[in-house]
């Protein structure tokens, strides 16, 4: 009788407690220093939330050790709904290089999906290569003879070039670097030749004459550059990559605060004036349910674990 009656209390309690939710700030953790659009996408929230949920949303911006410093500090917060943790494409590969104390589809609550943007796959004016083809045909002639920038192991441009390289069978040597900015100058600069990157970094180095765009990692074009043709369609059958931001809650928050979260989020996701942000910054909108997203990560994860084993791909 005893045992019924805390289980009553219990369920009683959790019930009145989701019930009474928000009653203080929610945090959003984001494991990117500000600037990117994983960390706008925080700013878009913390700003509209507020006004649905009546209390604030405060941004938390924790960088380093590859993301897993802010990621570690999410997965270990109380699942209590005042926790909110902005992810991008690397989340679905930090196990795939390091050891963790979390695990990203066991430790997290999937929200929403937010959206995707391509990688444009561009090069220095001087590099006589102006289509993947000649890309395929020039690295076929001189294994390991051209190079391609990266911000980094496991992030989304390096991950694009490997699985360019393990579709087309070609050698073409990784240069990592420490953020996009040191990469695109360098880039420019001729030390290096290729890169793929986020379409809104390089556009605009596109579009003065100093960088050239060869195709988008995506299977449709981009509206920021409609001009350019993609990869799958320029040779390489298949190759897909999409850049993707998403929010997660840790694992364990109550289903119908994970319900409430995605509603808000979703509503605010697909008004015109915040949809405009997002395409503005070569952003789709998807704002998913939490099924979609939680069955999308699963795919990543085992999509970017093969890609890393097949590189074989070294953390730092």
């Amino acid at each position: 009788m005893r045992i019924w009656l805390a289980v009553l209390l219990l369920c009683f309690t959790a019930g009145a407690s989701s019930q009474s939710w928000p009653s203080k700030p929610l945090r959003y953790i984001v494991p990117f220093p500000p600037g990117a659009f994983n960390d706008s996408l925080a700013r878009i929230m913390s700003a509209e939330l507020p006004k649905a949920l009546g209390q604030p949303v405060l941004v938390e911006n924790r960088p380093g050790g590859n993301t897993i410093i802010g990621t570690e500090a999410a997965a270990k917060s109380p699942p209590d709904g005042y926790t909110l943790f902005g992810a991008a494409l690397p989340f679905a590969v930090i196990q795939s290089l390091y050891k963790t104390s979390f695990d990203v589809t066991r430790d997290f609550a999937p929200i929403t999906l937010a959206g995707t943007t391509p990688n444009l796959l561009v090069a220095n004016p001087n590099v006589p290569i102006n289509s993947v083809k000649e890309l395929i045909a020039a690295a076929k002639a001189k294994p390991g003879g051209l190079n391609y920038a990266s911000t980094g192991n496991g992030t989304s441009n390096h991950l694009s070039f490997e699985l360019f390289k393990s579709m087309t069978g070609t050698s073409i040597t990784h240069v990592p670097y420490k953020g996009s900015a040191p990469a695109v100058t360098d880039l420019i600069g001729g030390q290096v030749q290729l890169m793929f990157d986020n379409t809104p970094n390089v556009l605009p180095q596109v579009k003065a004459g100093k960088l050239k765009a060869i195709a988008v990692s995506s299977t449709k074009r981009s509206s920021l550059a409609p001009e350019v043709p993609t990869v799958d369609e320029s040779g390489v059958p298949g190759y897909e990559v999409n850049v993707w931001f998403g929010i997660l809650a840790p694992a364990g928050t109550p289903r119908e605060i994970i319900a409430r979260l995605n509603t808000e989020m979703v509503r605010i996701m697909r008004t015109p004036e915040i949809a405009d942000r997002f395409a503005k910054a070569g952003v789709d909108v998807v704002a998913s349910s939490p099924e979609y997203f939680g069955d999308f990560l699963k795919s990543e994860v085992a999509r970017w674990a093969k890609v890393v084993q097949d590189a074989n791909i070294k953390a730092d």
